[in-house]
């Protein structure tokens, strides 16, 4: 066993069981059978999950492998991913049920939007679109805030075939700039701003910039198609006539008259760049049959989805591919009725999303275990105000979720009576690949158990060998899957060397996360194998240090970096967030004790070569948009260099506050 494999093996122990709830047992859309239905002919089953889709013509192969890694799934097929979105809903009869309900930030601002009025919405942008010169093929870039003009676009796109690439309005002009010359994008689709903790915050001008960074780089943008959000003064030099077009101008004035067309089932539907990207963004292309089977399938499995009855909620942007998958296509396609939500989760007030649950009786919610650590920081008497009985699944995307966020999270937002679905997957991925179903699997705290039916996941050595249970290893799927990751934009070797390369000669996928499969075989994900330490030759995983930390009653949340140190090679250092009710007057002595409680505590959980050189007492942590911490920032500190970039931080603040933290004695060696 190698000594990362070594780290990888070495969990916290979990003993905690929830079982699924009698009655959702009973009628839950997936039962125990689908595994092994599913394993006995794999296509056959996913050929099975292709037919809640509608298509136009069927296919004559379910997939193409014979040039891996390069995947054609549903060969020959033809349909159009909007159509199954809506068009096919209003046609059964369905056109008076609500498919979003819209909640704007500022109070009151609110519109709840029929399957009939989005299908006439999404033909209008349709119809303007292709007034606009864009055709099947052509790119279009979507940079917007959380609006139903935001999906409306997508679908738009959709229908006439041309791919999107949605950026997350909060990116920088630079971002955006890199991703428009990359994907050549014709049109850009944004608004004039969005609401952001009670003020508008402007878009329009971070696209003009962009648009002439692009030129600069060689790439011109034909039109801005501008939705009116804010109202906002956008100056003289903030409109060019020969370019910019109102939304209301444009698209509210055109014809609901839309035929879409059918297109090739390996058809693009849309590129995602990853976050985080440094020099060429790395953009992510989903292809339309594979991926729109793969995203309906996993919504109606994993969260056992009743469109007659729930209504679902996911708290993502649509600028993430969570957005994409899990409010966008697997949603809309199954029917479902949902919430959207522009703004952030204490604005105006900390009890805005409980308040929302409550109001429109959500059903379903999946958020992220950020969100959920930082509503354990401010306490259960905020949720406790809002009635969440009408919740009867939980779900959890974006990184592994720690024990005790999981148990908080069943406990006080669920009332002790739901499931909590911890989903493994990624942007390349498409759609979940490893979860509990909830009907099904019991539930065990900080593990995203077995890969659902149809999907073929294992943890492997450094040699490509399955590793036994109670072991850990690298997270590979080893067979495609329909919605997969096609390829790179435009480098199909780096799409190579970058996902398949380590497990060539087996063929398996690997995106560089580390997982263990315990003593039961259920699978428990690590994050990157590179968020690893080595402390006098011991490899550590950060994963299990913070999962320590935060199982501690006074902790809200934890980071934690390895640092160079002189005589262990690497120290771990710790920053931690504590909950409000472990908050006091901020004296030192407190602090003090603080930090040796918790430096006890984690030698207890794990042993005393965990102990943290340095525990930093710190108000917040530096996370991106997307909720992910980033902890190159973090080692800066730690370390007493110079802070690094902070521009992809949603508040880059943050760091000044750390530090002065930091400076006046809360950070304890």
């Amino acid at each position: 066993m190698s000594e990362t494999e070594e780290t990888l093996a070495n969990l916290l122990k979990e003993d905690r069981r929830f079982e699924p709830p009698a009655d959702l047992a009973a009628d839950a859309n997936l039962k125990e059978e689908a595994y092994a239905r599913a394993a006995a002919d794999r296509e056959g089953f996913w050929a099975e999950q292709a037919e809640r889709l509608s298509w136009d013509r069927k296919w004559d192969q379910v997939l193409d492998w014979s040039n891996p890694p390069f995947a054609k799934w549903y060969v020959g097929g033809t349909l159009n991913a909007a159509y199954n979105c809506v068009d096919r809903h209003v046609e059964a009869g369905r056109g008076d049920k609500v498919a979003l309900h819209w909640v704007g930030e500022p109070v009151d601002d609110k519109r709840s939007i029929t399957y009939a009025e989005l299908k006439d919405e999404v033909s209008q942008a349709a119809n303007t679109l292709t007034e606009l010169g864009v055709e099947a093929g052509d790119r279009v870039a979507i940079y917007m805030p959380m609006i139903p003009e935001a999906i409306v676009a997508m679908l738009a796109c959709a229908r006439i075939g041309a791919p999107h690439t949605v950026v997350f309005g909060g990116f920088s002009s630079d971002a955006l700039a890199s991703r428009l010359e990359d994907c050549q994008a014709k049109v850009v689709i944004t608004a004039d701003g969005g609401y952001r903790r009670g003020a508008p915050s402007a878009l329009k001008p971070a696209v003009d910039e962009a648009r002439a960074k692009a030129a600069d780089l060689g790439h011109t943008v034909a039109k801005v198609l501008v939705v009116r959000r804010t109202g906002q003064d956008l100056g003289a030099d903030g409109w060019d006539d020969a370019v910019d077009v109102w939304w209301h101008e444009s698209v509210e004035q055109a014809s609901t008259d839309h035929t879409p067309r059918a297109f090739d089932s390996e058809h693009p539907l849309y590129v995602m760049y990853t976050s985080g990207t440094t020099g060429k963004p790395k953009g992510i292309l989903h292809t339309t049959g594979g991926y729109l089977t793969g995203a309906a399938y996993t919504h109606w499995a994993v969260f056992d989805l009743k469109p007659e009855t729930d209504v679902y909620w996911c708290t993502a942007d649509i600028g993430w591919v969570t957005g994409h998958s899990y409010i966008v296509y697997g949603p809309l396609a199954n029917g479902a009725t949902q919430v959207l939500y522009e703004g952030t989760p204490d604005s105006p007030e900390r009890g805005r999303w409980w308040q929302i649950i409550e109001e429109y009786g959500v059903t379903l919610f999946y958020t992220a275990p950020t969100a959920i650590r930082s509503f354990m920081k401010q306490g259960r008497e905020i949720p406790d105000r809002s009635d969440l009985s009408s919740l009867r699944i939980l779900g959890s995307v974006g990184e592994p979720i720690n024990p005790e966020a999981y148990v908080w999270y069943r406990h006080v937002i669920g009332g002790d009576r739901t499931p909590v679905v911890d989903t493994w997957w990624q942007t390349e991925t498409g759609s979940i690949m490893i979860s509990p179903l909830p009907g099904v699997t019991h539930g065990k705290p900080g593990s995203a158990m077995i890969p659902i039916p149809g999907v073929a996941a294992e943890v492997v050595t450094e040699e490509g060998e399955a590793v036994p249970n109670g072991s850990g290893g690298y997270l590979v799927l080893t067979e495609p899957w329909p919605s997969m990751l096609r390829t790179i934009w435009g480098d199909d070797e780096r799409f190579k060397d970058t996902y398949w390369s380590r497990y060539e000669k087996q063929g398996f996928y690997f995106a560089g996360d580390g997982a263990k499969k315990d003593t039961d075989g259920d699978l428990w994900v690590l994050g990157r194998v590179d968020d690893v330490m080595n402390v006098s030759g011991h490899r550590l995983s950060t994963t299990e240090i913070e999962s320590a930390l935060v199982s501690h009653p006074k902790v809200a949340e934890a980071a934690v970096v390895g640092a160079k140190d002189e005589d262990t090679g690497q120290a771990v250092c710790a920053f931690v967030i504590l909950r409000e009710s472990a908050l006091g007057d901020g004296a030192s002595d407190e602090q003090s004790d603080i930090v040796a409680e918790l430096r006890k505590h984690v030698r207890k959980e794990i042993g005393p070569i965990a102990t943290p050189r340095q525990i930093m007492i710190v108000p917040e942590l530096p996370k991106t948009r997307s909720g992910k911490i980033m902890r190159r920032l973090l080692r800066d500190v730690a370390e007493h260099r110079e802070v690094g970039d902070v521009t992809t931080l949603a508040d880059s603040s943050v760091m000044e506050l750390i530090s002065q933290g930091i400076d006046s004695g809360k950070g304890e060696d």
